[in-house]
């Protein structure tokens, strides 16, 4: 069976003396497409470092419960001992201290910390989550309408276009508390489950279009290669065709899409939350602590900027660390 242009290749380079026979020879060291995209990411020193943050942000939000155990704090746990006859934290600089390291919320008292931590594994489940989903919609929408053309190319364009066209953020101020509504009525308050499953359909609904269109791009550009003419006429299926020819030759810009979607996903989770349509106050979560936090910006200004440069570093790190695994896998890079 013919290979693709990716599959069966081995790019090489010099590697210690082979034949000692003759003297001075060098075999060459084969090395995948991966390979190389991984030595490249290797020596990108932006890589390494926004790498190294986003391991550091995952390792914390997985270690959420372990971290509140060794810190001695819940994240809905209040020290109304701690505050003043107004509300305010007792000490400086919001209430700072070796048993509150980023000091007390105004008002209930809740550690700021350890709700940011559990507020970083809120957004990240989101992001996550929905960025799977959007990927595998958008790569198989993408890879139908890339390959088969026609009617089908047509159709799901015209999904992609509808889609693109709505307001995402009109529609999601709309949806969510009327979905909520629909459930649960007036007086009940939706469980988390329910809101965290809502936000995340909204961001598969929504999202799904940019990595669509972008793999059929890819496949458009690769159904009419000399090895999947190959393969066609070797009487390979649908199936064969769309998993084993094409999306090999395209898993790098996908990954990248992927790897630039989840930071946006991040911030969009944050807003929505920061309006009141999507994670409640009783649950962690970057945006309603940044929201709390506005009527305390001159008396404790501690409060905002914690929750703020926390996203502001998550998001950068996600971006950076895109864009150089963009580089390490362009074949052309000169990186």
């Amino acid at each position: 069976m013919s290979l693709s242009p990716i599959e069966g290749v081995a790019l090489g380079e010099p590697g210690p003396a082979g034949d000692e026979s003759v003297p001075g020879r060098k075999e060459f060291v084969g090395r995948s497409p991966g390979q190389l995209a991984w030595v490249r990411l290797r020596r990108d020193r932006t890589a390494m470092i926004s790498g190294g943050m986003l391991v550091a942000f995952l390792v914390l939000a997985l270690a959420a419960p372990l971290i509140e155990l060794l810190y001695g704090a819940g994240p809905n746990e209040q020290f109304q001992q701690l505050l003043d006859r107004n509300g305010m934290p007792l000490g400086y600089v919001g209430g700072i201290s070796g048993d509150h390291w980023f000091g007390l919320e105004p008002g209930l008292g809740r550690d700021i910390f350890i709700r940011m931590i559990y507020g970083m594994r809120t957004s990240l489940f989101i992001a996550f989550a929905a960025a799977i989903i959007t990927a595998a919609i958008g790569i198989a929408a993408g890879t139908l309408a890339g390959y088969l053309g026609g009617w089908v190319d047509a159709a799901i364009n015209w999904v992609t276009d509808l889609a693109l066209a709505m307001p995402f953020l009109i529609i999601a101020l709309a949806v969510m508390p009327t979905v909520a509504l629909r459930f649960y009525g007036q007086r009940e308050e939706a469980s988390v489950t329910f809101q965290v499953a809502v936000l995340i359909t909204i961001f598969a609904v929504f999202g799904w279009t940019s990595t669509a269109r972008l793999v059929r791009g890819q496949v458009i550009a690769l159904r009419e290669r000399e090895f999947v003419e190959a393969a066609r006429a070797s009487g390979a299926g649908l199936g064969h065709m769309l998993f084993r020819q094409l999306l090999p030759n395209i898993w790098a810009p996908i990954l990248v899409s992927f790897s630039l979607a989840v930071p946006a996903y991040i911030t969009g989770e944050a807003a929505l939350s920061f309006l009141g349509v999507g994670i409640t106050d009783a649950t962690p979560d970057f945006g309603r602590m940044i929201f709390r936090s506005l009527d305390y910006l001159q008396t404790d200004p501690a409060y905002v900027f914690f929750p703020g440069i926390t996203i502001f570093a998550l998001v950068l790190a996600f971006n950076l660390f895109g864009d150089a695994l963009r580089d390490a896998l362009d074949p052309k890079s000169s990186r």
